[in-house]
């Protein structure tokens, strides 16, 4: 049977690169890398890359996810890098590509697009028996989480990852996607921006059963929930703060956020 091809989320094709030497420019595939056991290989990463904590200093950090420090890229050498079409502007991504680093894009919609790309990397870096192991425990943690899902109660959620102005996210992002699977279902979709504004006047304000205010990309802390509330006094909505990394993180952390849904659907109903 002859072997499909390595084609990324941009329509790249790649060749397997068993001697790569890899800049990861986003955080949730940082984290994959090493749980792929491809430590050794990364030779850059971003300031926001923070997983897995006790081994992650290890990586030399060459900037942001949007600007990097063009001169500590160049010492890292890398020959891959690793993009998102979210999450990384395309202008880097082509400026990467232009001094001979292979971009390799991912775009990850949906939960369960974690096994393609595990076995996407699996087969690109040499680690298929490593992807095959995170594709086994995910499936374990989706059959955990599905058996529950039919007895959870409907529920209008209003997901902000920003502040000033308040963003949220469409439904045909992987947030939504994942909200999706306790029965959580996101308000403000805007079918021509995949992470709309939310005007203090929105109906989707008015509509949510829950509001829920994300650690990550921007730091909810409680004085934003009692602002909030001040400005809203007529609303019904319970506030929330959620951890940002369950419901956006694909790659490896997708395993533990499956069954760290289950609990907070729990604390919070």
């Amino acid at each position: 049977m002859e072997t499909p091809p390595l084609i990324d989320a941009a329509g790249q094709h790649h060749r397997q690169a068993q001697k790569a030497k890899i800049l990861s420019l986003v955080p949730s595939l940082t984290e994959l890398m090493f749980d792929l056991g491809l430590e050794n290989s990364l030779v850059g990463r971003t300031a926001f890359c923070v997983h897995p904590k006790n081994r992650i200093k290890s990586i030399p950090s060459i900037g942001g996810t949007k600007q990097v420090n063009w001169e500590k890229v160049e010492a890292a050498a890398p020959t891959h890098a690793l993009v998102n079409i979210d999450e990384t502007p395309k202008e880097l991504a082509e400026a990467l590509s232009g001094k001979g680093i292979i971009p390799i894009v991912t775009h990850p919609i949906a939960p369960q697009d974690n096994l393609e790309l595990f076995r996407f990397f699996g087969r690109l870096f040499d680690r298929e028996d490593q992807a095959e192991k995170l594709c086994q425990s995910f499936d374990s943690a989706w059959e955990e989480l599905k058996t529950i899902q039919a007895d959870l109660p409907d529920c209008k959620v209003l997901y902000l990852i920003w502040k000033d102005p308040f963003m949220t996210v469409s439904q045909d992002t992987y947030i939504s996607q994942m909200l999706n699977l306790i029965n959580w279902h996101s308000l403000g979709h805007d079918e021509n921006r995949r992470y709309p504004e939310v005007p203090s006047t929105s109906d989707s304000i008015e509509k949510a059963d829950l509001i829920l205010f994300a650690t990550e990309p921007f730091p909810f802390k409680d004085e934003n929930l009692k602002e909030f509330s001040q400005e809203h006094p007529e609303i019904k909505a319970e506030l929330k703060i959620v951890d940002g990394e369950v419901f956006s993180w694909y790659g490896s952390r997708s395993i533990q956020s499956l069954r760290l849904l289950k609990q907070m659907v729990v604390q919070i109903s």
